[in-house]
């Protein structure tokens, strides 16, 4: 099986019916594992395997169901191509609204301000008849379309009480003695048909717009992607290299290419500066806005933005490979992904519109029974104004345009959100898990002192070289951090072959070298392997142990079955951040803790500067995925933050995942929030940001459903019988258009 994940965009949808038909094909396609369709992105993002359908497949699909999805190219291709649709459509939506409003008002003054115009009621059924050739394209086509494949939709609605009203007029208008010979007067409401239309197309056009903004991040960030771009080509001239600067797209720059990066120019690659030096505004990526200085050797992201200087970066990631790319991949599969309270609200706009439709007949036959006199007339508008003033396009808005815009609001402060279901859980955390190394600390640890076997301690005796290059090449071999500081302590030394390697999680690695086992590693790892410091030890290196771990460093020991050949101490500074986030974390109630491989002594020194009080030191990483689930079965909602490989179990076992942007690879897969600038506070800000978009959500919900409690009732004559009050089709349609806006527009304020 190979399972793939790809968002497709979808175009035609316009309600959570749609949403459910689409979703509901999709589901019910061969080979297709798992969907998720947003109608504030208008994306489906599917999990499928390639091995039993293909795009095209899946194309048919939801083409067959009533609707047309793009997969041709990449998926920023087609994210691309999706762009240009929506800017067309909102082009001609705007158009056909302009029309339909300018029309509607002309009908609504011949209407009211010309009762005995001659040829009246010929004049307002031409001017009707031309914005319902406009409502047949906008309407009728996806409305029909969505019964005749086995669904109805907000469309479905719309057209049909259009339709009602129109035929009435006409009916009325060609007929009128049916009704005068009963006594009574035949009304045209060619008015209401035409205001209908107008509100309607009014409100869809404040309702994309609004989309537009809580949408805006994905095209925020791939606009970030620079065009082209300059590199240095070395070319032959008369036998001598000549090294020209050429501008070429950057779909051509390849890894290892050298681009040349000017002042107030984006950069197009993710690479190392190889010379020059200048400050670089990653505020886009991480939402720090302070710019850093870049030199060589330095790491720059595609998107950034050079201030004055200039410098050359050597190409490491292109395209789909840089980390702006991996963001955009991120963003659009979370805008993607659905809260767990919109599965009750998608069971709910399944049947949505069946069930009006239903209300609208009985309100029909009730009018009829219950007021014989004119129960045709009064009914007809009743069940018009209830198949217009219901609204499922609230309800299909209500929860993702809210999770759309906090997910933005998120990407664009560093904290990128993997899906709807992290973003709702942060606000719930009571307890933080902390690992030291790397989350709250810089993460690089540097040798701040050494001890060695004195009898090896000549740098002209070749056994002391040999073993320093013992210890230089182990090193090597692992991509801890506290490898990597030991090897760049060893400058000089010579990368020896490395057999049999082993890594033991939170203890340590050993290797054959020249046919001789050593191990590098903690105290527990010496424990383990010899069980004490071996006799033979020389007196200097045993007795620096204990003052090193009384002192809180960390301790690399390089030993074989004989002897310990040398003592390492390093030390990891905290980060800048550390102590403020603690702090302000613990005031809002959260319990913290910290959870380290490093020794006692080190872990008590770093909670004593950041006021940690749950402190548990040389934990291997399975006890830290249990020490995760031990919290959460004393009734804690546990977040984890993380950034090494023996942080993933951890990481998923918690409840919310978050992973510093400078970690693994593996801890941010296992993650549910990354940090791209690897700063804690943003852990406060990401907590804030998931209440306040619950909030909105919440907010969105009741409004959406307690306005169709209230207007489908109100619209129907519920009021009648005391008050004699009855919606009129046009405000039913003003209220209808009104409701989407208004939830839309609640969202929006998450973009702040």
């Amino acid at each position: 099986m190979a399972l793939k994940r790809r968002n497709f965009p979808v175009q035609g949808m316009g309600c959570a019916a749609c949403v459910a038909r689409v979703e509901g094909a999709l589901k019910a396609c061969k080979g297709v594992r798992s969907v998720s369709v947003s109608l504030a992105s208008n994306l489906a993002r599917v999990d499928y395997d390639t091995d039993v359908c293909t795009p095209s497949d899946l194309q048919k699909t939801v083409r067959d169901a009533g609707y047309e999805m793009l997969v041709d190219g990449s998926d920023d291709e087609a994210e691309s191509e999706a762009e240009r649709a929506r800017e067309d459509a909102f082009r001609a939506l705007r158009r056909d609204t302009v029309i339909a409003l300018a029309l509607a008002a002309l009908e609504m003054l011949i209407s009211m301000g010309f009762k005995d115009f001659p040829g009246r009621g010929i004049v307002l059924l031409i001017i009707a008849t031309a914005v319902l050739g406009i409502c047949i394209r906008r309407f009728f086509k996806p409305g029909f379309k969505g019964l005749f494949h086995g669904g109805a939709n907000m469309d479905t609605l719309v057209s049909l009480s259009v339709t009602i009203s129109y035929l009435f007029s006409v009916f009325n208008l060609a007929f009128p003695q049916v009704w005068t010979a009963r006594g009574l007067v035949p009304q045209l409401y060619f008015d209401s048909c035409t205001m209908i239309v107008a509100f309607i197309l009014l409100g869809r056009l404040l309702e994309e717009k609004a989309k537009q903004g809580t949408a805006g991040v994905i095209r925020g960030l791939m606009g970030l992607q620079p065009r082209t771009v300059t590199v240095r080509r070395v070319e032959v001239s008369e036998g001598m290299p000549l090294v020209r600067e050429v501008d070429i797209p950057v779909g051509k720059v390849v890894p290892g290419d050298v681009v040349v990066v000017g002042p107030g120019a984006r950069i197009p690659v993710d690479g190392v500066v190889s010379s020059g030096e200048s400050y670089v505004d990653e505020s886009m990526l991480t939402g720090e806005p302070v710019p850093v200085l870049k030199s060589a050797g330095a790491k720059v992201f595609t998107g950034t933005i050079n201030q004055q200087g200039s410098f050359h970066v050597r190409t490491e990631k292109v395209g789909g490979d840089t980390l702006l790319s991996g963001i955009i991949r991120m963003v659009r599969d979370a805008e993607g992904s659905k809260a767990p309270i919109q599965r009750t609200v998608d069971r709910v706009a399944a049947v949505f519109v069946p069930v009006i439709i239903g209300i609208a007949l009985v309100t029909l036959l009730c009018w009829l029974f219950l007021a014989p006199g004119n129960g045709v007339t009064m009914g007809l508008l009743a069940m018009v104004s209830v198949l217009v003033v219901a609204c499922p396009c609230a309800l299909g808005l209500a929860t993702p345009t809210a999770i759309v815009a906090g997910i933005g609001n998120g990407a664009s402060r560093g904290i990128l959100i993997k899906d709807a279901e992290s973003l709702q859980i942060a606000r719930k955390i009571d307890a933080l898990v902390l690992d030291k190394t790397g989350t709250l600390t810089e993460g690089k640890p540097s040798v701040v002192e050494s001890v060695w076997d004195p009898a090896i301690t000549t740098e002209d005796d070749p056994a002391a070289l040999n073993l320093r290059d013992v210890l230089f090449s182990l090193e090597k071999c692992s991509d801890h951090p506290l490898a990597g500081a030991v090897a760049a302590s060893l400058r000089g030394c010579e990368r020896l072959p490395v057999e049999g390697f082993e890594a033991m999680l939170g203890k340590g690695i050993s290797g054959l070298v020249a046919g001789r086992r050593y191990y590098v590693g903690n105290t527990a790892l010496l424990h383990e392997v010899l069980g004490e410091v071996p006799a033979a030890t020389s007196p200097l290196v045993s007795q620096s142990i204990g003052p090193f771990l009384d002192a809180g460093y960390t301790l690399t020991l390089l030993f074989d079955t004989e002897k310990v050949h040398a003592v390492l101490a390093l030390a990891d500074e905290l980060r800048d951040s550390s102590v403020l986030a603690v702090r302000s974390l613990q005031d809002k109630g959260v319990e913290v803790h910290m959870l380290t491989g490093d020794n006692a002594v080190a872990a008590a020194r770093i909670a004593d500067e950041t006021g940690i009080k749950h402190v548990y030191a040389e934990v291997l990483p399975q006890d830290k995925a249990r020490y995760v689930k031990d919290l959460q079965a004393a009734g804690k909602r546990v977040a984890m933050v993380g950034d090494g490989i023996n942080d993933s179990a951890a990481l998923a076992q918690a409840d919310l995942g978050i992973a510093m942007g400078q970690g693994s690879d593996i801890a941010i897969a296992s993650a549910g929030v990354t940090l791209v600038s690897s700063d804690l506070s943003k852990i406060g800000e990401l907590m804030r940001l998931s209440r306040r978009t619950v909030a909105v959500i919440r907010q969105n919900l009741f409004w959406a459903f307690f306005y169709n409690l209230l207007m489908v009732p109100l619209a129907a004559g519920a009021l009648y019988p005391w008050t004699g009050w009855l919606l009129s089709p046009m405000v039913a349609a003003a209220c209808m258009a009104l409701s989407s806006v208004c939830v839309v527009t609640n969202s929006l304020r998450l973009r702040k």
